[in-house]
């Protein structure tokens, strides 16, 4: 039952590099596959990010952390999110199940 409620929502969960198991099993237990991406670093430091399945109208899910290293995680999130935005999400989430920044002093 809960599957078929999952899938009537219309989502799409992506993976970063950070944790790709924790996103399988994620999506493995919603009864979905993960969406179809590649996300290469260039030797310079820039990030090459492409998605495969459509998200025109569907709600996307990215799943990252923002672990060691860091800046790496985050700037590649934020890419995962601008990425999704020019392929006409309808809504995209991001998962965090780690913020490394969240303990910043205020």
């Amino acid at each position: 039952m809960i599957t078929y409620y999952v899938n009537s929502l219309n989502i799409s969960i992506f993976s970063g590099s950070a944790n790709y198991q924790l996103a399988e099993e994620i999506a493995k237990r919603l009864g979905l596959n993960l969406g179809k991406s590649h996300i290469k670093k260039f030797s310079d430091g820039e990030f090459n990010i492409q998605l495969y399945d459509s998200l025109r109208g569907r709600n996307g899910y990215i799943i990252q952390s923002t672990c060691p290293p860091v800046n790496d995680n985050l700037i590649e999130l934020l890419l995962l999110i601008s990425t999704m935005k020019r392929t006409n999400a309808k809504n995209i989430t991001a998962i965090i199940p780690y913020y490394g920044y969240g303990r910043a002093v205020k």
